[in-house]
């Protein structure tokens, strides 16, 4: 077992806990690590996963946690910069997994994702979608004008139904009520 090289992929995740997400910028508020961000993400696909008893669980799991890994050597790229520059996601997911005892399943899922044909790679791609819209509506709740046009748009990248009709439920739900109505029930029902 190479022990440092293990190490050094656990300083690599980490470096998400400090990259910001740059699409904030453009929406004026808001801001969010990668890190934050893939936790969000898998949190989602695993929703998605249960929800879809043909999905392979485990597999839906490791695809979201890679998901964004390879953003430590690319950076997060937003919808603006992606009009102007390009990365080698290939060559970075090669270096990053290089020498891991595992590579190959790491590279395979990886491209499985990136292909996005997969029942897995999709439901992980909504999740991912579903992250996002879950940060705007917060953003939306709070008075951003913005953010319910940056929904609108994330909204029509869905490619499954289970994906659409949590997105919808998302809209619909007010971004604190998963706390604050227990307090306000607790007000009237003295």
């Amino acid at each position: 077992m190479k022990w440092h090289r293990l190490a050094k992929l656990l300083f690599e995740g980490a470096m998400l806990k400090r990259l910001q997400r740059t699409g904030y910028a453009y929406l004026g508020t808001g801001e969010e690590n990668i890190a934050a961000h893939s936790f969000g993400t898998a949190l989602a696909a695993w929703v998605l996963a249960k929800l879809t008893p043909a999905a392979d669980e485990e597999k839906v799991l490791k695809m979201a946690l890679l998901h964004d890994l390879l953003e430590a050597r690319t950076g997060d790229l937003n919808s603006v910069n992606k009009l102007y520059d390009q990365v080698d996601e290939e060559a970075a997911a090669r270096d990053a997994f290089a020498a891991l005892p595992w590579q190959e399943e790491w590279f395979e899922l990886y491209r499985e994702y990136r292909e996005g044909q997969s029942l897995e790679a999709q439901l992980v791609h909504d999740a991912d979608q579903l992250d996002l819209m879950v940060m705007l509506k917060e953003q939306h709740d709070l008075g951003n004008p913005y953010a319910r046009r940056w929904m609108a748009y994330a909204k029509r990248r869905f490619k499954t139904e289970v994906g659409r009709r949590l997105a919808e439920a998302v809209l619909e739900t007010d971004w604190a009520s998963w706390w604050l109505d227990q307090f306000v029930a607790k007000d009237e029902n003295p």
